[in-house]
Order: structure tokens, then sequence, then C-alpha cells
């Protein structure tokens, strides 16, 4: 194993913990009313989206952002509770402005998403339709968020879930904290969503098909067929003799049988409808991945339902994709490595979940294998985190010990209980870093420091490392990236996950289909390494890197720009030891602005996240990148 890059010791001299708001009022979101709650969380999304992607600069905290909007003559004021340098910024109740002397009146959520959303509208040309359907995302987001909260303030104390991986998972109470409709869910009752949300704690058995192995297409890296890979995974099913069985979320059943495609099936006796069979599987965080803590995989169901911003239908393309990434980590021999043996040996702590095999319906004549989907896709994924117990976490993939934690769950804030005190800890991060700082007797500022250091170790290192040895960049947002930590809270092990985030650097694509023939054969994998640099420094730089400093920030741990100093160090040292990684790291620490996503303008122009073109699939805007003036 490499030595640690990264290097040095964090610095003794870093800032305690400080409170996100300045006058000490009482958190908007511990509000005893779950839909005010929500209320909050919505808004400080909606706004925290919005001021970022036109670029509005937020005063410092104890002042009001005026938010200007001439095409619809309005002012909104907001207080600032919190002043975010990488946009996790708290705020207070908006106003509309009604006299030049400081009138103003309460705006609730409807009005405050309607007058952005409208002024965006208008500036742009779109039509005030389109707007009004972004609106109704956000409304719908605030409402299911209310339940969350309800449902949760209602358990007993110490309620958890059925394993810490899966607790994690079903931790996103609020969402995504820079989108303005992080829990939309389209066209789902509330009844479905009762057992098929995580935040519900939901659970539900599969709807099983019976195909007729005519019917059925797929493939798998090692060649096992996908028929076997089915049929172990099908325990409590009764399939008919002779047929296989095919799994389905029990939403996207009722679906995917009025597709034309699946209708030919069922019509020709070639697929049967078993209903629902099997024991439960748990949703993860991103809704159509389900999980059973005995099962030797993974699913990553096909779900037509429009979640924030896509409708998350398994493509072919992509679950191919995922069965090519899964045998390019595979390929090489003992002396000569391939990208999945170098990344063992160099960080045996680090592992990638592998969208190994696939397996839908529909094949022959009428049916081309690049499709169109019937609806029953289906990606099969390793679960390395098997087993029923609390205290046991998967190893396996990535080593280490400890919890297995999706990052993203991790740094999911908490609501009070609703009595009027607060949340113990506002994140399952406040709870580590606690534990960090107790267990080596330093503050917690200086804890937050060894735990962001740690962290990069665990996981970003060996990301950045793939992609300057091999050309292979990921998309590591918090969804995406999973760490396991230590009974100090430290991060001992990290893992990466989804097939959909594989890119190969064009300077790179020669060697790589050297050592796996036909690697670009009907995928979308190659891009110019200029591309793939900035995608990396979105995903890996702001959306992940600099979300865990924010998170710090906005939870009152440390303070942001400290932390942006040991980044910067940091990332310097890998500069210095990686000279494969120069164009990646010069990016993200010397560009003066940084691509990012932008959640607010995509989901108001009402984009389809995963349709069409890589490059135009979701409206992108400059960032100010906080990296390049960063102290170390």
């Amino acid at each position: 194993m490499t030595p640690n890059p990264l290097g040095g010791s964090p610095s003794a001299h870093g800032a305690g913990p400080h409170g996100p708001d300045p006058l000490n009022h009482p958190d908007p979101l511990d509000h005893p009313d779950p839909q005010r709650a929500a209320a909050t969380a919505a808004t400080e999304r909606l706004l925290r989206a919005y001021v970022r992607e036109t670029g509005t600069e937020v005063p410092a905290a104890g002042q009001s952002l005026h938010l200007v909007l001439p095409l619809s003559r309005m002012t909104l004021r907001v207080p600032v509770r919190y002043r975010s340098a990488t946009g996790w910024h708290r705020f207070g109740e908006v106003r509309v402005v009604t006299s030049e002397r400081g009138g103003s009146l309460p705006a609730d959520i409807a009005l405050a998403a309607a007058a952005l959303v409208r002024e965006h509208a208008l500036r742009r040309g779109r039509p005030l339709l389109d707007g009004g359907d972004a609106v109704a995302r956000v409304l719908d987001s605030a409402r299911r968020t209310a339940v969350h909260l309800a449902r949760r303030r209602a358990e007993a104390p110490g309620t958890a879930g059925p394993t810490p991986f899966l607790d994690a998972e079903q931790a996103l109470l609020l969402g995504h904290p820079l989108h303005p409709a992080p829990k939309s869910r389209g066209e789902a009752s509330d009844a479905e969503l009762d057992s098929h949300s995580p935040e519900l704690r939901g659970s539900f058995p599969l709807h099983w098909f019976a195909a007729h192995p005519d019917a059925v297409v797929g493939e798998s890296a090692d060649g096992r067929p996908v028929t076997d890979l089915l049929r172990s995974l099908a325990a409590g099913v009764e399939v008919p003799a002779g047929m296989v069985p095919v799994p389905a979320h029990p939403w996207q059943a009722r679906e995917a049988v009025r597709r034309p495609r699946t209708a030919v099936l069922l019509e020709a006796g070639l697929l049967r409808p078993l209903g629902p069979a099997g024991p439960a599987w748990y949703p993860t965080s991103s809704l159509r991945t389900v999980h059973r803590p005995d099962a030797e995989a993974m699913l990553k169901l096909s779900l037509g339902m429009r979640i924030t911003n896509s409708r998350r239908n398994n493509l072919r393309g992509e679950l191919r994709l995922g069965v090519r990434a899964a045998r390019l980590l595979a390929a090489g021999s003992p002396g000569r490595p391939g990208p999945g043996g170098w990344l063992r040996a160099e960080h045996p702590e680090f592992g990638i979940l592998r969208d190994f095999a696939w397996v839908s319906v529909g094949r022959g004549e009428g049916f081309p294998e690049a499709g169109p989907e019937t609806g029953l896709e289906t990606a099969i994924r390793d679960n390395p985190f098997r087993g029923g117990a609390r205290n046991r976490t998967g190893g396996g993939t990535g080593g280490g010990t400890g919890e297995a934690l999706c990052v993203a769950g991790l740094l999911a804030e908490r609501t009070g209980p609703g009595d009027g005190s607060p949340p113990p800890y506002r994140s399952a991060l406040c709870e580590a870093v606690e534990r960090t700082a107790r267990a080596h007797g330093v503050s917690t500022a200086e804890a937050s420091e060894r735990w962001l250091l740690r962290y990069l170790e665990m996981l970003a290192v060996p990301l950045i490392r793939l992609h300057a040895h091999h050309g292979i960049a990921l998309e590591p947002h918090h969804q995406n990236t999973l760490v396991a930590l230590g009974a100090d809270g430290l991060p001992v092990a990290g893992w990466y996950r989804d097939s959909q985030g594989y890119y190969v650097a064009a300077s790179r694509a020669v060697a790589l289909e050297r050592l796996l023939p036909g690697l670009y054969e009907g995928v979308e994998l190659v891009f110019e390494d200029s591309f793939v640099d900035e995608r990396v420094a979105y995903y890996l730089g702001v959306s992940n890197l600099l979300g865990v400093v924010g998170a710090f920030g906005s939870f009152g741990l440390a303070r942001e720009e400290r932390l942006l100093g040991v980044l910067r160090a940091a990332l310097e040292r890998l500069r210095a030891a990686e000279p494969g990684a120069k164009g990646l790291l010069e990016t993200l620490l010397d560009a003066p602005s940084l691509r990012c996503k932008a959640n607010f303008l995509t989901c108001v122009d009402g984009l389809d996240e995963l349709v069409g073109d890589v490059h135009t699939q979701s409206v992108y805007v400059d960032l100010p990148n906080p990296l390049a003036e960063a102290q170390p």
C-alpha cells in the first residue's frame, strides 16, 4: 500500500464550535409543528439553490438577504442565520417587502417558490406553465417532508433501522441540501409511499413475473447466467416450471404492464405476473435500489416515477455500462494488474460496489437490444453489507470495520423532537465528531479537521489516484459514496456505488481497450480529458468535498474557512505526489470558478437528467471556487 499522500497532521489551532445563529434564536427546524419545520427545510433548500445558481451574494449572519425580483415587481427579505462559504446557508422566515420603509408580510413556501420560479421563467423566456410544474414539485416535496418528520417524531426513543447500513439509508428526511424539490415523488400516493419510502422505514415484497427463458435478456460480468442469479434471489417465490423469475418494484409493475412491448409478451404467454411474493426488501436512499440484509446482491430496479428532476427508468445502455465497468475492473493478470487489482493493492480500505449483472425481458424479433425498454430492467449490485446484527459491517469489497454509512445519510440534518428541545445532534456527523473528540482528547474543531483528513484518505484519494493512474473517473456525490466509521468516529473504509457514473479519459482510452478488447462497443464511456476533469471537479470537489465542509460549518462544528485551508493543503500535497492528477487538481485548486450542476434551473427548465446527451442533461453554472482563495 502506498503511504498516505496527504501526509501531515491537523493543526491544533482550529476554531472551536460555534452556533449557526449569532443571535442564538431557536432553530425553526425544531418547531413543534412538523409542517412548519418541513416548510423551513423546504425554504432553505429552495433559497440555497437559488442564490448559488443566480450568483446572489449572501450577507453575513445577522443581516438580511434582499432578493429583488424586478420582472415580478417584488422583493423578498430573508434573515441570514448562518452564511456558508460553500453554500450551506441557514435562513429564517421569508417576508415580502411591502413598503420602502421596511414594511413586510410573511411569505409561506408556496409564495416564495412561485415568486422565484416565476422570475426565473420570465428572465429566461420559459413558459409560465413550466414554472407551475416546478412550483408543484417544491410544494409536494415540502408536504412529503412534513410526513417524514411527523412519523419520526412519533417513534419511541432509540428507534433505528434494522441495520446500521439501512439506518443511514433511511436518514435523509429533509433531502438534498441544495435542491429545491428533494422529496418530490410525482405520481405516488401516500399509501404507496408508506411502504416504498426509506424515510418512513418502509419495506415490501417485490412484485415478481415469470418469464419464458427465450424472453429473458441480460448479462453478467463473470459469465454466470442471469437466470441462475435470479433464482437465487427469488426466495419464497413459486415460479412455474420452465420459467424464470423476474423482479419489479411494486409501483413499476403496474406501470410496466401498460407498455406496448411488455403487453406483447403478456399476450403471447411469454410473461406472466405472479404478484408480490417472497421476503421484504428495504428501499435505500435512492428509493429504487433495494436491500435485503441476507441477500447476496442488491437490486437497482427500474422506477418510472419522477423523483426530483428525473424519471428513474433503467436504460439498457446504462446497465451494459455497469457490466462493462465491472469487467474492466476485473481485467488484468497477476503480473499486469488492471484497474481493480491496482486499486485493491494500493487502497485495500476502498472498494467499488459493482453493478455486475442486469436482466430484463424482451428479445428476438421486434425487440432490438438497444430498446425501447420494457420497464422491467434491473441491475444486480454487490452486497457486502450482509447480516442482520446492528454492530456488523459488510467489510468485503471495501475492507475495514465499523458502521457502513451512506455519506448523504451521515450528513443529513435532523430536526428536534417537536417539544421545544433541540435534537441531541444535528446529524450523525456531529455524533461521529464528538466521539473523535472524546477518544483523542481534542477540541471539536480539531476533531473536525482530523475527520476531514481521514475522509479524504479513505474516499477521495483512491478516486483521484484511480483517475490519475488509469483515466477512470466516477461520480462520487454524497448518495453514491459510503464510509465505515471506527470506534473513535473516524472513517476507516470507503465505497463507491452506481453504474451510471463512469467516464474514461480519451487520453487513456487505447490503453484500457488493450486491457479489455471491445470495452467501448455499444456504450458511451470515452470523453475528452477536460470534460472528465470538469465533471470530477463537480462531483468529487463541489458536491462531495465542499459539501462536507459546508456540513461542518452549518452544524457549528468548525469554521469553514479553516477547513477549506486544511482541504487545500492536503490536495496540494496530493498534487505534488501524483503528476497524473495535474489537470483535475489544477482545476480544483486554481480555477477561479468551478462548473456546478444547477438543480433549481434544471428543475424549472423541466429537464430529465437521465435522458439525452451527457453534456446537456442538466443545466450547469459557474460557481466561485472557495478553494482558490483558501489559506492553508
